[in-house]
């Protein structure tokens, strides 16, 4: 398995801290492409994608926009377009809050719920792969350290 020096073709990182930041950047990205090459036939994007599972997550109950976008993984400020997007697909309703007509709830659809029973089990293979070449206990580790970084 090549070093991400092997990778990006340069000479031994010394930091271990500038190390460890440069290879998370590199795994995230190649993790996002891997990503992307699924959802692309079905026309998606990661953070569509995102939306829907965190609609899903909703077990039917609305939700705001800025909800959904503080859950994303990437938060953006184009939400409003992304759900834009996948209201036109009809994977989401949108419906004016009745108590407050400036906030729009939004709720997956049957659609919407369709696409993600067919594109969850390709990701699922996909990262399949990850067990593979690490186990639980070092997965688990990493998401620890990953949570320490942010220091959250």
């Amino acid at each position: 398995m090549p070093t991400i020096e092997e990778i990006i073709k340069t000479r031994r990182i010394e930091d271990p801290y500038f190390r460890a930041l440069l290879n998370v950047m590199y795994t995230g990205n190649w993790m996002y492409r891997r990503i992307d090459n699924i959802l692309k036939p079905f026309d998606l994007t990661e953070p569509q994608y995102n939306i829907l599972r965190i609609l899903r997550g909703q077990n039917g109950n609305a939700v705001g926009l800025f909800e959904i976008q503080n859950r994303m993984v990437q938060q953006m400020s184009n939400v409003s377009r992304l759900v834009e997007k996948l209201y036109v697909k009809e994977y989401i309703k949108r419906a004016e809050c009745a108590e407050n007509r400036r906030k729009v709830d939004i709720i997956i659809t049957q659609q919407g719920l369709d696409v993600l029973k067919t594109v969850d089990p390709l990701i699922d293979k996909e990262f399949a792969t990850l067990g593979e070449n690490i186990g639980k206990e070092d997965a688990a580790l990493l998401a620890d350290l990953l949570d320490k970084i942010r220091g959250e």
